[in-house]
């Protein structure tokens, strides 16, 4: 993704290289005090050699602060760039996958893994490329000056090279599991925080407790795996690798004895050493930066290489939608041998009321997720206006679709921003004639700040029938061409009920309508009543003729449907 701010990258890998280069300054100054101030009292070059010292120790100071300012800034830039991009790309993905995904797990995969997977890219530019560099460059210089001192010097290297090899491959699974049990812990939490409520009105909370005990212990459990590999490598590590220093001294000191050679050279390779030996210190650090990235992008990559729900915004785009609706023979399942509608048809005139009812799991809320393609027929077809709804575009048949789902959901925002998602340009005189409408406008005048008052998460601040009301005047306000009700009524009193009655069927009045609803006063009107049992279109008529036939339709209303 650096590819997007390439200036960034490339000036962030130019100071480390500069950086990485002033690291020969120090075992070159060693050698000279050394071989010319000490051997030869050259006491003229004592000051000069020292400030030279310093000075590039302060550029390389200076540099290094530039340098980390830049990359976490270019983090920063990258995160939110990829953030964006699987946020968009979940904003894509079809209601299907969301049903085997859970909103804790997203939330981890969005929260956790796009750091870990952009820190993998920041840290190649601020950390591996530039201790490859350094390696290199003290490296050649040490052979410079002693190619036999250097093959002593780096003779522990293929050791090292081996055992870190084979950790990773040993340590990539561990950390996936550690990942995988964090996202767990994750989903627990949002799931548990989320039903709140119902842990405290049922009094489990020390069952909660122990289940989420049990997910945070899993962690450390996978956790302690990735450590225990760890404990166990790098003392190895660095076992070998310190004890190369001390024989490197030894034959450095054996060479100046019976060789002639410079003493000099040993104390520059000495000093030498910590910046030759400084990248391999950090294996460790970026091993685990590495495997945790990975694994994080791993998971990321799976959201982003996910095919996009069908026909979002392609598809044809009707300039008139007057509101006529087939069902032929549609059916679908949301697992195998398990039809939750079959053999549906019927047909819906522009502008007619269409009520759904039958037993609960009838099929009755599956019909209005094929009319919004939240699902897509697995037999069958859909018509609106005589055009079959898979070549439609999604985008311009929500936008003709108004959808009071049973529960009623608003955002942690302002009843304004609320009411805008049904129309973003909709003015307040809208807004407020919609809430007339519906039946709302009462109780939202009394809040102190009115329409921008929050409504809280999950619309917490509002009971259930004033979020269905306001619900129901987001409908209002988007004044679509084709109205689906699910069970909109259902958390309203009797009072408040008949009331915003008068307004659905002021709604209903020039619109195509599907209902769904368990009160006989709700489909006592409806132009057409469909009984669904078991995803089958059982019985259809008009509410009088089928409480005379004695059917489904009529038990139903003995049972279940109330005045």
């Amino acid at each position: 993704m650096t590819f997007r701010y390439p200036w960034r990258a490339g000036i962030s890998l130019a100071m480390a290289v500069a950086c990485t280069a002033l690291v020969l300054v120090l075992p070159s100054v060693t050698q000279v005090l050394v071989d010319e101030v000490i051997d030869k009292h050259r006491g003229d070059l004592l000051v000069p050699t020292v400030l030279t010292a310093i000075g590039a120790i302060f550029v390389r100071q200076v540099l290094f602060t530039f340098r980390t300012y830049g990359n976490n800034a270019l983090e920063q830039k990258l995160v939110h760039d990829l953030r964006l991009e699987v946020y968009n790309k979940l904003q894509r993905l079809p209601i299907k996958w969301f049903d085997s995904n859970s909103s804790g797990e997203i939330m981890s995969r969005v929260a956790s893994d796009v750091p870990a997977t952009d820190r993998v890219i920041v840290e190649t530019i601020d950390q591996t490329i530039p201790a490859i560099l350094q390696f290199f460059i003290i490296a050649g210089y040490m052979c410079y000056h002693s190619w036999q001192l250097t093959l002593v010097t780096l003779a522990p290297l293929p050791f090292i090279g081996c055992i870190t090899y084979f950790y990773s491959r040993f340590a990539e699974p561990r950390w996936r599991e550690s990942s995988e049990a964090s996202a767990a812990l994750n989903s627990l939490l949002h799931d548990n925080l989320s039903g709140i409520r119902q842990i405290k009105a049922y009094t489990v909370e020390p069952e909660a407790l122990d289940r989420f005990g049990d997910a945070s212990l899993n962690v450390g459990r996978k956790h302690m795996r990735v450590m225990k590999g760890q404990a166990m490598v790098w003392p190895g590590v660095s076992l070998l690798a310190e004890s190369g220093i001390i024989i490197m001294m030894g034959f450095g000191a054996y060479w100046v004895l019976n060789a002639g050679m410079p003493k000099g050279i040993p104390m520059a390779f000495l000093v030498s050493w910590g910046f030759l030996f400084d990248p391999i210190s950090r294996i460790n650090t970026l091993t685990q930066l590495y495997l945790g990235g990975k694994v994080s992008a791993k998971r990321v990559f799976e959201v982003l290489d996910m095919l996009d729900e069908t026909n979002l915004t392609e598809g044809d785009r009707p300039d008139v939608f007057k509101g006529k609706v087939e069902f032929d023979n549609a059916g679908f399942s949301y697992a195998p041998d398990a039809p939750a509608v079959r053999g549906l048809s019927l047909v819906a005139e522009p502008g007619m009321t269409v009520a759904l009812v039958g037993p609960t799991g009838a099929g009755k809320s599956t019909v209005l997720n094929l009319l919004t393609r939240f699902y897509e027929t697995d037999q069958g077809i859909i018509l609106l206006d005589g055009h079959p709804i898979e070549t439609l575009s999604k985008e311009w048949l929500r936008d003709n679709t108004g959808y009071v789902t049973q529960e009623s959901f608003l955002f942690n925002t302002s009843l304004r921003d609320n009411l805008l998602l049904a129309k973003k340009d909709a003015t307040d005189d809208e807004i407020w004639a919609a809430l007339e409408a519906a039946n709302a406008a009462g109780f939202v005048r009394e809040m102190p700040q009115g329409l921008d008052s929050l409504a809280g998460e999950r619309g917490v601040r509002f009971s259930g029938g004033e979020k269905q009301r306001l619900s129901i005047a987001r409908a209002l306000l988007k004044n679509p061409p084709l109205l689906l009700l699910d069970e909109a009524t259902s958390a309203l009193d009797n009072e408040t009920e008949r009331l915003v009655q008068a307004a659905l069927e002021t709604l209903r009045s020039d619109r195509t309508s599907f209902v769904i609803a368990h009160r006989l006063s709700t489909v006592r009107k409806a132009d057409l009543i469909c009984v669904l049992d078991d995803g089958k279109l059982v019985e259809s008529g008009k509410h009088d003729d089928l409480l005379a036939r004695g059917g489904l339709y009529a038990k139903l209303c003995a049972a279940s449907l109330r005045e």
